[in-house]
């Protein structure tokens, strides 16, 4: 069965690739690029998949059973332009394509590190799994969850960062398309700090696009307006809407102790070990009692963050420029 899926899905990236991205490569005399040219179509129709799973499977669940019923969105609060944010990053590939700018320079000195004496390190080659790479791709999987805890933490620890990702938790109507509601200097050191730890533990292209596809369609579904209860076999080992929604709380998920709670990407154990985990929010879906308001508490008081992705793109920046030069880079 998966055999016949990734032949049918090579079979239709040959046929767009060469139907309608190589005549459009001749007309523009783009020739020169047909590598990337065809490994960008790969990474286009992933996405586009990727959307059509979102909006066949999480958005009915949005449907069905809402965690929240509200009606048009005020200010800040428009769906639009998080799923013009989510098409942007779906379609352009925006993690896959930070890894491969990256993947020579970073091998490069890899090998230069090799040749120096300086010892390097192949995760899944060390541990016996280099013949195993589905086993080796949950190894780096965890791995690379837990870099990204960590950059979480950092997003909401220096203030220069927090400006940036502010952007994603000034939405106060959490839905499925949420997640990519950021912004693009955020998105652009995350992603490359991930990629570059991952070419640096031997991940293989392909390992990371799966690790890519599976985060982002998780973070979706964490991220959607979904009233289910997981229960807790589930919603201990992968991120609930539930857990993600605290996080994104009112005075809980940015101000609260530790500058937040619920920092996890995937998988809040690195959240139960670092003793920022909260359930509070699953055990108030359970009892079917009111959830907490989603935003930022300066917004209470008038703070803007942008109604569109201009406006959002060049808050973040003055925002981060008046956390530089403050005389309190980290609070």
């Amino acid at each position: 069965m998966i055999d016949q899926l990734v032949e049918a899905f090579a079979e239709l990236h040959a046929a767009l690739f060469e139907g309608v991205v190589l005549p459009m490569l001749a007309a523009l005399d783009g020739i020169a690029y047909i590598d990337e040219a065809f490994d960008f179509t790969e990474w286009f129709l992933i996405g586009g998949f990727e959307l059509l799973f979102m909006a066949l499977v999480i958005l009915p669940l949005e449907r069905i059973a809402p965690a929240e019923r509200r009606g048009p969105g005020g200010r800040g609060d428009r769906v639009g332009i998080d799923i013009a944010y989510t098409v942007l990053h779906r379609l352009g590939a925006f993690s896959i394509f930070v890894f491969a700018v990256l993947e020579t320079p970073v091998l490069k000195l890899r090998d230069s590190l090799g040749a120096w004496g300086i010892p390097t390190l192949e995760v899944d080659a060390a541990l016996g799994l280099a013949y195993a790479p589905l086993m080796g791709a949950l190894v780096y999987l965890l791995i690379l969850d837990f870099v990204d805890y960590w950059i979480h933490r950092a997003q909401h620890r220096w203030n220069w960062w927090w400006a940036l990702h502010a952007i994603h938790h000034s939405q106060r109507r959490m839905t499925l398309w949420t997640d990519n509601r950021n912004h693009l200097l955020d998105d652009l050191i995350r992603d490359a700090i991930l990629a570059i730890v991952a070419l640096f533990i031997g991940v293989a292209p392909a390992q990371f696009v799966g690790i890519v596809v599976f985060t982002r369609l998780w973070q979706s579904l964490q991220h959607a307006n979904c009233g289910i209860p997981f229960p807790a076999v589930i919603s201990r080992a992968l991120v609930s809407p539930a857990f993600h929604r605290l996080h994104h709380g009112v005075s809980i998920g940015h101000e609260g102790p530790q500058r937040g709670v619920n920092f996890a990407v995937l998988f809040p154990i690195w959240d139960m070990v670092f003793r920022t985990a909260d359930w509070s929010g699953d055990r108030r879906l359970a009892r079917h009692e009111p959830l907490e308001a989603t935003g930022i508490l300066d917004q209470e008081q008038g703070a803007d963050y942008g109604q569109g992705f201009l406006s959002q793109q060049w808050i973040g920046l003055r925002n981060m420029m008046r956390a530089v030069f403050s005389r309190n880079p980290a609070g």
